[in-house]
């Protein structure tokens, strides 16, 4: 029989000088999206800034769960609806031809019970992106990467892409050798496939009530596991993602399991260090719910205002029962804020939290 790890507060353990690393973190942050925010004269994110759908659809948690996935907000049989971002990972407005990470952001509305912050919402958002780890996986290593975003504004895109084909050329190269890809190669790396067949990872870990997970979200139906590993088209744009993304749900609704991959052996699958792949040999994904996403207009320009300058995403906004786990999330309740702010405050937008689907735009 499994035995799951009990989550215990003690799990986590704060690295050394981690206030000191945070705020080094926050700074260069800020730095890198005043440098964006001129550029655009428009205040952007400091991640995930390019949105590429905002959707309404409902998130189904899955009814006759065994005890160890019936936990927090997947613990009874319900139907919440949800608001759902597609995204690209830097915090610029870069050509989709350029290979980065993507994203999903999925708000769940109306989740009930006591808050891992307390802030008044009744929001649990999921925030996962296409690669199963964090690369820079503690609070050390993430602040040696804001080197690296710090240049990013000032490449042009087409610096940036040759940049990712060096970067997929040497993974490649040290793959066959059987060697470690450093973290560097590992972020730039990218492939640029179709947004929607993608697989999107939490990276870090989050409690999952009594117990301790990463969380997924997979390709389900077959119109949409048709599209895992379809290369963009060069000659598609730069907005190649909107308009795939737009074109499918024109016609075609789309589902994917949401997943939780249970902690089995504190050693082996760490809180603290979102580098490690957990092994699946260890604990397989198992899925909890379903977000299912009908066909709509998926990119209206009210809806993408509402969801590029209004709305935040957040880790933390995330019930106690889903509190976000280990330093590179621990770093994220104070610099989420700090963009937010920041993005509100220049476009001088009031920030909302959604207490009901209908506040979605049309």
């Amino acid at each position: 029989m499994t035995s799951y790890i009990r989550y215990r507060p003690d799990l986590e353990q704060p690295f050394p000088n981690e206030q000191e690393l945070v705020r080094q973190v926050v700074e260069a942050m800020g730095k890198a999206n005043r440098q964006v925010a001129d550029k655009h004269r428009h205040g952007l994110r400091d991640a995930h800034a390019k949105s590429h759908g905002v959707l309404a659809g409902e998130l189904r948690v899955q009814p006759n769960l065994p005890a160890h996935l019936a936990q927090g907000l997947f613990a009874e049989p319900a139907v919440y609806p949800v608001i759902v971002r597609f995204s690209s990972a830097p915090g610029d407005l870069r050509s989709d031809q350029v290979p980065v990470q993507r994203g999903i952001a999925i708000k769940v509305i109306g989740a009930p019970g006591p808050r891992a912050v307390d802030d008044g919402f009744t929001t649990q958002d999921f925030l996962l992106v296409n690669h199963p780890t964090l690369p820079f996986g503690n609070i050390a290593e993430y602040a040696k990467l804001q080197d690296l975003l710090e240049k990013q504004p000032r490449q042009s895109d087409q610096q940036l892409q040759l940049t990712g084909l060096a970067a997929r050329v040497a993974a490649k190269a040290l793959t066959r050798a059987g060697r470690p890809l450093p973290p560097a190669v590992e972020t730039l790396a990218a492939a640029n496939h179709h947004i929607l067949g993608e697989t999107f990872h939490s990276m870090a870990a989050l409690r999952y009530g009594d117990h301790v997970a990463k969380i997924s979200a997979a390709p389900r139906s077959a119109d949409v596991k048709a599209l895992t590993g379809r290369p963009v088209d060069r000659k598609a744009g730069e907005s190649a993602l909107r308009d795939l993304v737009v074109d499918f749900f024109a016609h075609n609704s789309a589902d994917y399991d949401i997943r939780a991959q249970l902690c089995t052996d504190i050693d082996r699958m760490p809180v603290e260090d979102a580098s490690v792949l957990w092994p699946e040999e260890l604990s397989a994904h198992e899925v909890v719910a379903v977000l299912h996403l009908p066909a709509q207009n998926a990119y209206s320009d009210a809806r993408r205002r509402y969801a590029d300058d209004v709305l935040s995403f957040s880790p933390w906004h995330a019930l106690e029962a889903h509190r976000p786990l280990g330093s590179i999330m621990r770093s994220r309740r104070t610099a989420y804020p700090a963009s937010s702010d920041f993005r509100h405050r220049l476009n001088d937008v009031e920030p909302q939290e959604p207490s009901d689907i209908k506040e979605l735009p049309a």
